[in-house]
């Protein structure tokens, strides 16, 4: 068997049998990485030295009998958290000489737990798009169709997952960069409560919306590492201290005490056939398995694009202001004086998308224009809080497509931003709200192309959403499809 597909808790098992070491283990994922990634471009930067170290312990802590988890297990890192001592460059020209001197929580419990970071994951700059067709440093192709795009913004951890250039993941998840990506590549993404996982080391985009997640190849994967990054961490503001359960406790074989809610605003005009069809027999399959189904209102579904496309910007403008070239990261050879040096520095280190959401941001945080834009839609995110909340009496989850089409090709929307943004409006909704959500795969289209399945439950409700993947998974196989490239 090639040990680059294996799962989690596979090579778990197999690391404490002995059947082959961390080191056999990160030296096949090495060797894979050198024969596809020409052709996936899923990471800027590779760390086989630093990776091969870290395996080399792995193997003396196996040997000394106290293996964990994520004992020997290499992972890949999205390029937006901070590492010790690794260039993190947010897939940005601006922090392309950015080394942090700390590693980010989430990064530092993988650690902890003793796992193996084998690079950064490509990803679209400032984890601003939908296709990883922004980062500086060049796209990244979906393994199912190389000529198209893999998700994103955390389309380099997905493709990553499903090349088999890595056992799993971390990404991140502002408006479904990480369900998203799962989705086009066919993996499963977990996007975690707001407050649930550290932020820390976390370069922010949305401060009030941005989520540290995994990439999987299975649930019972998903469940692993959200017992590793879960927790409080006093260096977050944000985080909350809430007792974390273990995971893999909710992982069962039956639904016969779950209620699924089905929203006819996630049934819109213009999603795919082929991506309704796939949910629609999704549903079934739950049902089948003692789920019953409730019919929701979310009536306010459809304000949360622009509703996102307000907040999320004005986040962003104000949390990029500190990208100036005078304390870190890039800065311009021509700098005739300050004012000229910031200008430039801005303008030739961030890319076009970057630049049109600081602007759209700058514009709504504007004095005039902040209460008609940014204050109203504040008051609308609230409305669409209370429609999960109200929805969430009447069930346990909500289940809907996770994107309105597969994977599209590259370039085919890169100069269309509205369409490129209607890419996550199924998603954007749970991270308005706060609420986890995961995508698992669902169906392949006539052309081959993964479909994903979204399940939603109320905050810190992780364990419904885990529950109703893993049914879901464990009774069909499409998890366990591979791309063939």
């Amino acid at each position: 068997m090639d040990l680059s597909t294996l799962t989690i808790h596979e090579a778990h098992e197999r690391l404490k049998n002995r059947d082959f070491s961390a080191g056999e283990l990160t030296q096949t994922l090495l060797k894979r990485i050198e024969e596809v990634e020409p052709k996936v471009k899923a990471y800027i930067i590779v760390t086989s030295e630093k990776a091969l170290k870290e395996a080399e312990q792995a193997d003396m802590i196996i040997a000394a009998g106290k293996i964990a988890p994520l004992t020997g297990i290499p992972l890949a890192i999205k390029d937006v958290l901070c590492t010790e001592g690794i260039t993190t460059t947010c897939g940005s020209k601006i922090l392309s000489n950015f080394v942090p001197v700390y590693d980010a929580t989430v990064v530092r419990n993988l650690k902890r737990a003793g796992a193996i970071t084998l690079g950064k994951a490509n990803m679209d700059e400032f984890a601003m798009g939908s296709s990883t067709e922004n980062s500086s440093f060049g796209h990244s192709h979906n393994p199912w169709d190389l000529s198209a795009i893999p998700g994103g913004s955390s389309g380099g951890s997905a493709a990553a997952v499903a090349a088999d250039e890595c056992i799993a993941s971390l990404g991140t998840d502002t408006g479904g960069s990480i369900r998203q990506p799962a989705s086009c590549c066919g993996v499963v993404g977990l996007k975690p409560t707001y407050g649930r996982v550290s932020r820390f080391g976390l370069i922010a985009f949305g401060s009030s919306l941005d989520q540290v997640g995994p990439l999987t190849k299975d649930v019972r994967d998903a469940a692993l590492l959200m017992n590793v990054l879960a927790g409080y961490d006093p260096q977050d503001s944000t985080s909350v201290n809430k007792e974390v359960p273990d995971y893999t406790t909710f992982l069962k074989p039956d639904l016969k005490e779950i209620t699924i809610g089905v929203a006819r605003e996630y049934f819109i005009e213009g999603i795919d056939p082929e991506v309704e069809k796939a949910v629609r027999e999704a549903l079934n399959v739950l049902q089948s398995l003692g789920a019953k189904t409730v019919d929701i209102a979310l009536p306010h579904t459809e304000y949360a694009l622009p509703v996102y496309y307000l907040i999320a910007p004005a986040e962003a403008s104000s949390n990029l202001a500190r990208y100036d070239g005078v304390k870190y990261g890039f800065r311009t050879e021509k700098d005739e004086n300050l004012t000229a040096m910031y200008k430039k520095t801005r303008s030739e280190g961030f890319g076009a998308e970057v630049k049109r959401r600081i602007m759209l941001g700058t514009y709504a945080l504007s004095a005039g224009y902040y209460d008609a834009y940014y204050g109203k839609a504040s008051q609308v995110r609230t409305l669409i809080r209370r429609d999960f909340e109200e929805a969430f009496k009447k069930c346990d989850v909500i289940v809907t497509p996770t994107t309105p089409t597969p994977a599209f090709k590259i370039g085919e929307k890169v100069d269309d931003p509205l369409q490129m943004y209607l890419s996550d409006i199924f998603t954007i909704p749970a991270n308005l709200a706060g609420n986890p959500g995961i995508s698992v795969p669902c169906g392949l289209t006539g052309n081959g192309l993964p479909i994903g399945l979204q399940v939603i439950s109320g905050p810190f409700e992780e364990g419904k959403v885990l529950q109703t993947a893993f049914a879901y998974e464990q009774n069909t196989e499409w998890h366990v499809k591979k791309p063939k490239f």
